[in-house]
């Protein structure tokens, strides 16, 4: 009997996990696409500034390639986020839960069963 009430806590608690371990996916993955909206406002202001302030010594952006500009800001911009959504990759990875292998359970305690 105490057998069946270990196997039934044990589907209840990972039940409980598998609820828990939605949530925190739920939260990370907001968390990261609020990152990226943060890292693109981020490069559009770091562009625009750079625009105005080039526009203000007179320098012309004709010579300038609008792609490369955009592309290094972005790199330089970037680097702190893309370490965040590494961390938050792994942590998607780790929020799994272990699936109880009832059968597993009960064949380690066959002969308490049997017996």
């Amino acid at each position: 009997m105490g057998q069946i009430v270990s196997d039934i806590t044990s589907v209840l608690d990972y039940q409980d996990a598998k609820k828990s371990a939605k949530n925190k996916r739920q939260e990370i993955l907001a968390e990261m696409a609020k990152d990226n909206a943060e890292k693109q406002n981020l490069v559009k202001k770091v562009l625009a500034s750079q625009r105005a302030k080039y526009g203000a010594s007179g320098v012309s952006s004709a010579g300038v390639s609008a792609g490369a500009v955009l592309k290094r800001l972005q790199s330089e911009t970037s680097a702190p986020y893309d370490e965040k959504r590494r961390q938050n990759i792994s942590k998607l990875k780790s929020t799994r839960p272990s699936r109880p292998n009832l059968l597993k359970s009960l064949l380690s305690r066959l002969g308490d069963i049997v017996g």
